[in-house]
């Protein structure tokens, strides 16, 4: 791999000239096919799966071709030199050496930073740029690179990045906030839905990177800003004469990693164990509009002798209701060694990668972290006395976009909120879009075992359910309110149906909790 661009290139949105570049640029790019779908077709899945992983040898086989396409992956993605003849037929070549997208190499020329193509969510072609070597992989991905260029780093699109996007409410609202933009992906999808877009980062090498990553996808400037955490939009800061600004949306896939020190900019917040999360979390409320989100990507630490789930509720601040779900969680020896991967410590030699695992082990010994959690925190701003503040733990598979499930999860927990059990049990429910039930039993027996309820979409959830319970979700249409549904089964199973009203709203709260029942208005 290149080592990093000590140039970046421009892309002013306030110089006529330098947008019409831009425009012709993109213009090229989607001409040549240089987009996701393009870029699928042309390596095939296989190669295609191994250039996210950071391995290039097959995607160079697919590309030894003459195409337009074959010359921008070789140059953009896999950071190799081509003639000034192959580039031509590809790129408006002047533009992009005016603007530095494109750097002179001997005979040859080479680009200046990744552009990676990347799907809109509505089919849209788009580009993250990030620095060369490191659209994945962080700064392991980088050779050649002194420690203070790697501290500057700026990756492009990975997992992380992705699944904030994907679990992010995406309603219009009039101003959004990306903290900590890195490459710009965060901003660009806020775009779509936000009438003014403000993203900030401690490190103004990102900065320059999030614009060209708007500039060349061709969405809105955003309103960029240098500084830590809500400093930037804070009281005193460069917009914010009277007070600290507030907004209907905060995404931030922070620096969240816990690790001995601040050595890279883009994973090292620089506070000691999971404070820079819990600050984060902390200080939202004061920069949410009433009944806006923030959603964030984040670490925690698993300390010995606390409940990790009471650890994170005492973070949500007065006001929120809160969604927290842990999707993975390591042991100290794991995450460690993960991080050390990403940094390229493992390359180092031996001293060096043993010193630095020691600092990590010292680090988490001192702060009695038996294991570190990983997940999604999303607040929403209800000004509620009574919040509702769920943490629970969900390593399984889900079907992203989550953002509408998002919303959804917090109308449940309004409802419930405002519903008592007499209320409960007028109201109509349906069963959600997507649900089957599942019998488990040994083969061949009368009865089966238990109901199992899944769902198909969102969360993709399932729960156990009895008989009553399973009975009742099944002919959950809207028709009848749950009270008289409940008689109903209480009659065929010969039951008292007072002593089966009594006993049932619990298990009714929870299905409509998980999703399984969607309250109704009643029919006519």
């Amino acid at each position: 791999m290149v080592g990093v661009s000590t140039h970046l290139p421009t892309a002013d949105a306030q110089d006529p000239e330098s947008t019409a570049r831009t425009a012709r640029l993109r213009e090229a790019l989607q001409t040549a096919a240089f987009t996701a779908d393009g870029l699928l077709d042309l390596l095939g899945a296989p190669a295609y799966a191994a250039l996210a992983r950071s391995e290039t040898v097959p995607a160079l086989r697919a590309t030894r071709g003459d195409s337009p396409l074959e010359t921008l992956v070789r140059l953009f993605l896999l950071q190799r030199p081509v003639e000034p003849r192959r580039a031509q037929a590809a790129l408006p070549v002047q533009d992009c050496l005016a603007d530095g997208w494109l750097v002179q190499d001997g005979d040859e020329l080479r680009a200046s930073v990744d552009v990676r193509p990347y799907g809109g969510p509505e089919g849209q072609d788009w580009w993250i740029v990030s620095d060369l070597g490191c659209a994945v992989g962080g700064a392991g991905g980088i050779r050649g690179a002194g420690e203070a260029e790697r501290a500057q780093l700026v990756l492009g699109v990975g997992g992380a990045s992705t699944t904030l996007a994907g679990i992010t409410v995406r309603r219009p609202v009039a101003k959004a906030l990306d903290l900590g933009t890195g490459s710009g992906i965060q901003a660009l999808h806020a775009a779509q839905h936000a009438t003014r877009v403000t993203a900030t980062d401690l490190n103004p090498r990102a900065l320059r990177i999030a614009a060209l990553t708007l500039a060349l996808s061709g969405a809105p400037a955003a309103d960029l800003r240098e500084g830590s955490l809500f400093e930037p939009v804070g009281a005193g800061g460069p917009s914010a004469k009277q007070g600290a600004e507030t907004y209907d949306l905060i995404v931030s896939n922070p620096p969240f990693v816990i690790s001995p020190g601040a050595r890279l900019t883009y994973r090292d917040g620089g506070m000691g164990g999971d404070d820079l999360c819990r600050t984060l979390v902390q200080q939202s409320a004061t920069y949410l509009n009433d009944g806006g989100y923030c959603q964030l990507l984040a670490n925690w630490q698993h300390v010995e002798g606390e409940e990790w789930r009471d650890r994170l509720r005492s973070w949500v601040p007065r006001g929120c209701d809160a969604w927290i779900v842990q999707r993975e969680v390591q042991d100290i020896t794991q995450y460690a060694e993960l991080w050390l991967r990403d940094a390229g410590d493992h390359r180092a030699g031996d001293e060096t990668y043993t010193a630095r695992y020691d600092a990590w082990l010292d680090e988490f010994e001192a702060r009695k972290t038996k294991a570190v959690g990983f997940g999604w925190i999303t607040l929403r701003k209800s000004g509620s006395d009574t919040p509702s503040i769920t943490v629970e733990e969900w390593p399984h598979p889900v079907e992203q976009p989550l953002g509408e499930s998002v919303v959804r999860h917090f109308d449940r927990q309004d409802y419930l909120r405002a519903t008592d059990d007499a209320a409960l049990l007028a109201g109509h429910f349906r069963l959600a879009d997507e649900v089957v039930q599942e019998q488990v039993g040994l083969p061949g027996a009368e009865d089966p075992e238990h109901v199992v309820l899944r769902q198909n979409r969102g969360m993709r959830r399932a729960t156990k359910v009895d008989t009553v319970g399973a009975g009742f979700a099944g002919v959950c249409d809207g028709s009848l309110p749950a009270g008289r549904i409940l008689d109903a089964i209480a009659q065929l199973v010969g039951e008292d149906p007072v002593l089966l009203r009594d006993r049932t709203p619990a298990s009714i709260r929870t299905l409509i909790e998980q999703g399984f029942l969607e309250p109704v208005a009643a029919e006519d």
